[in-house]
């Protein structure tokens, strides 16, 4: 993260708070008022009724009945269901449990900034809308129910209101900084909004004294100069590669540039653009501007979709990191409830949600944007790694073939088709997708190549074509030598085989030098010792993987095995027990009944009968290139920053 985008970053955690944090949350139990009545249990209050279950275009997600929620009565139930509820990011529930907490007790500004904060994840807008100006009328704003405030009246762009509401909530001298800059921002277009152009880019170019926000203000800045027809001012201030480097920084720059009547520049900006083959909408407007088509400038129409796009690079700036704040997703959606055709901030609510394992609610984001003729490769790319990932494999496989269909020359979209059938152990089937991918990108691609040929490698083993996996694995080694992944595999390969024996070990070393602490690959090391016949030095590292993989059924098994060869044998019991009772399944390589053989008759005479040495596990596979290793610094070869976060 960049200096700038930090303190932006901290600004914006500054400019609104979660729920009432000065607030004590409400007692775990209701009251006697709450509870019960003259000694007669309380009724519980009527649910909110569910709206239809139909996907909109609006940016309003529909409401949605919780199946199998339990009866609650008063406060407690509720309230504990609900916070259960949003720490599982189960937004639908906890909006529904929160609803019927406030009705328990109305005037509760924790449950009711609670119940906001679910309502706007869940996509229930309308209602969090209602609840804001319940609240505004009762005991008047949270910095949250201001912020639903402040949407709603730009959605009906009521410039004036939304002035006055700015004015009234100032900024206090303990933390001026965040507030300001939203604040100043909304205030800014409201102002444009009202028809005072003038005064909207004076409070503008002030904003751009804030530490860290000039290049998100400048962006805001060349906006409204566009929108008001100054094309010239536009275009100075996008010159700048800090303003506007995001797929809508790009389109705006090359839509300003076209009126202009400087067409070359804009197709060569966007010839500049990091994996512009992967962007329908760059490539769809670099085809317009190469032919006599006329360009408009129509990133923005309105005033109200300025603030939207205020509220994305909000929700932009506060998703980075591992672990997006929890506003990001506020802001996504009261972005796109403002301007429900701003494709951006869709695809940001649908990416956000998948994070949050909310794959339910995110489909219905992606459907309306198919509905809306808007699919971008990069975001199917994430839907479908993150369908996979929730084992929702028929859904995955569907999106992965639909993609290489629409996009049958982008290698990424190949490499996700090859993911997907590999991890369902369609080996056969996956080696041409990698292929295909593999052709795509070409033998130039330098270390583009590595993950492909990695995947390619495994899928080959599989399907027992070792000779050509050997290559692809070297092949990969060749661009990616500090791979611990791929040093693992290759590595155990060669063990198993009992083949290259000391390399092979040699290989799983460095890959424990660069993870150490994974459990897969020390189960690896011991299971190189082990085969090696070095079964003192098998025991350590066989430990350390029990240790960091304690509920895996095969580690335990292995663990036995050493043990019962340096003389443990009780010990060695205990850990084949242990195997059994983790209740391996038909996904993990142990049989069952050949740890109760061993147990019953020890593994000497198992041995002796088999004649062989125990069947091994296979080297831990990675579902995609982001579980193979750390990632590099920045974003990955082909991704472009889909929206605007300074």
């Amino acid at each position: 993260m960049t200096l700038s985008r930090l303190l932006l970053t901290t600004a914006l955690l500054a400019a609104t708070a979660l729920p009432a944090a000065a607030q004590e949350p409400p007692p775990p139990r209701p009251t006697a008022q709450q509870g019960a009545q003259d000694g007669a249990p309380a009724q519980p209050p009527a649910a909110p009724a569910a709206e239809p279950e139909t996907a909109t275009q609006s940016g309003e997600a529909p409401a949605e009945p919780v199946e199998g929620a339990p009866l609650t009565y008063g406060l407690a139930g509720p309230y504990l269901a609900a916070r259960m509820a949003a720490v599982q990011n189960d937004f639908l529930a906890a909006a529904r449990y929160y609803q019927v907490a406030v009705q328990n007790d109305p005037g509760n500004r924790y449950l009711q900034d609670s119940a906001l904060v679910a309502l706007i994840s869940a996509g229930q807008i309308d209602r969090a809308v209602s609840l804001a100006q319940t609240m505004s009328d009762q005991n008047g704003r949270t910095e949250l129910s201001g912020l639903v405030d402040r949407a709603r009246l730009a959605r009906e762009g009521d410039w004036q209101a939304l002035l006055d509401l700015l004015g009234s909530d100032a900024p206090t001298e303990a933390s001026p900084q965040g507030p300001e800059l939203l604040d100043g921002m909304l205030r800014a277009w409201a102002e444009l909004g009202a028809g005072r152009a003038s005064e909207a880019m004076a409070d503008f170019e002030a904003l751009t004294s804030v530490q860290g926000a000039a290049p998100m203000v400048n962006y805001h800045l060349a906006l409204a100069r566009a929108l008001a027809g100054d094309f010239e001012g536009a275009e100075s201030l996008l010159q700048d590669q800090e303003t506007g480097a995001h797929i809508l920084g790009y389109i705006v720059h090359a839509q300003v540039l076209a009126q202009l009547d400087r067409r070359d520049e804009a197709v060569a900006l966007l010839d500049s653009v990091p994996g512009v083959e992967a962007e329908p909408a760059l490539l769809a407007l670099r085809e317009r501007l190469q032919s006599d088509e006329p360009v408009a400038f129509d990133v923005i129409d309105t005033p109200q979709d300025g603030i939207a796009q205020v509220f994305l690079t909000f929700a932009t700036a506060l998703m980075q990191g591992a672990e997006p704040e929890p506003l990001s997703l506020i802001h996504a959606r009261l972005g796109a409830w403002i301007a429900p055709d701003l494709i951006e901030a869709r695809l940001m609510v649908a990416q956000l949600l998948m994070a949050h394992q909310q794959l339910d609610l995110a489909e219905a984001e992606f459907t309306a944007l198919r509905e809306m003729g808007e699919v971008r490769p990069i975001a199917e790319l994430s839907r479908i790694d993150a369908l996979s990932r929730a084992d929702r494999y028929e859904e995955a496989e569907a999106a992965a073939n639909a993609l290489t269909e629409a996009n049958p020359d982008l290698p990424q979209a190949w490499i996700a088709k090859g993911d997907v059938l590999r991890q369902q152990n369609k080996f056969g089937d996956a080696i041409p997708a990698y292929d295909r991918a593999l052709e795509l990108l070409g033998e130039d691609a330098g270390d583009a190549r590595w993950f492909p040929l990695y995947a390619r490698g495994i899928a080959l083993e599989r399907n027992g074509q070792f000779d050509r996996a050997e290559a692809d694995f070297l092949a990969a080694l060749q661009l990616r030598p500090d791979q611990a992944s791929l040093l693992n595999y290759l590595g155990y390969s060669w063990i198993d085989r009992n083949e290259n024996l000391e390399q092979g070990l040699e290989l799983i070393r460095q890959a424990v030098e660069l993870a150490p602490t994974d459990g897969y690959i020390l189960d690896s090391l011991a299971w190189a010792y082990y085969r090696l016949g070095r079964y003192q030095d098998a025991v350590e590292p066989m430990e350390q993987a029990v240790l960091t993989m304690s509920g895996d059924p095969v580690v335990n098994d292995h663990l036995g095995d050493v043990y019962w060869m340096v003389g443990r044998q009780r010990e060695a019991e205990v850990q084949w027990r242990r195997a059994l009772s983790l209740n391996p399944g038909p996904d993990d390589d142990v049989d069952p009944d050949r740890i109760r053989d061993k147990l019953e008759r020890g593994l000497d005479a198992v041995l002796a009968e088999e004649a062989k040495a125990p069947a091994p596990r296979r080297a831990a596979e990675p579902r995609s290139e982001a579980d193979a290793g750390p990632a590099e610094e920045g974003a990955e070869a082909g991704e472009t920053e889909a929206t605007p976060g300074g």
